[in-house]
């Protein structure tokens, strides 16, 4: 008989938050009229997606399935993201992302070791989703910070032409129908 993994609530956490990541940052990066601000956004939105699905593979694996949790959050974070009236840099501030890590706090992906019951392919997914999350967290300050030095980020415009705009549907529309599929 196998034993509840005492790790499961935090597998189940991080696929549901990366998984609702995944969206609102695809709703940010089909809004932004920048290129190189949705380059970013749309890199780490791949990065969460795939993170919310290896974690409910591992859950799978190990006999269990994502049970959804919702925070209360979720539909203000999209409101935000997807916002046309808000510029990137105000996304930013209102979605807490961009901010250096506070070196004088704990790690809290550090704790997620602590327990001693990790077996050795849970420790490997969770080591990589570690690497990736501080990565992303890197390649968002970045982006805040070429914002901030902007002369001006007041206006958040539409791209130059409807055929960009297009596009931009036509690939959202792709994402919405893969994940009805799924």
């Amino acid at each position: 008989m196998n034993t509840k993994p005492s790790y499961l609530g935090l597998l189940n956490a991080i696929s549901n938050g990366e998984t609702e990541a995944e969206c609102y940052l695809n709703a940010w990066a089909a809004t932004t009229p920048s290129d190189d601000v949705r380059q970013v956004i749309s890199t780490v939105a791949l990065r969460e997606g795939e993170h919310g699905k290896a974690f409910a593979k591992r859950m799978c694996e190990l006999g269990y399935a994502v049970q959804p949790r919702d925070d209360g959050k979720g539909a203000e974070r999209m409101a935000i993201a997807a916002s046309r009236t808000l510029t990137d840099r105000e996304k930013f501030d209102k979605l807490g992302l961009g901010r250096a890590a506070e070196t004088d706090k704990p790690d809290f992906f550090a704790r997620m070791f602590d327990n001693p019951d990790i077996d050795i392919q849970t420790g490997q997914l969770l080591g990589r989703y570690i690497a990736e999350e501080r990565d992303s967290g890197r390649m968002f300050q970045g982006c805040y910070e070429a914002l901030c030095a902007q002369p001006s980020n007041t206006v958040n415009t539409e791209p130059a032409s409807t055929e960009d705009r297009l596009t931009r549907i036509e690939g959202l529309l792709a994402q919405l129908l893969e994940r009805q599929s799924c």
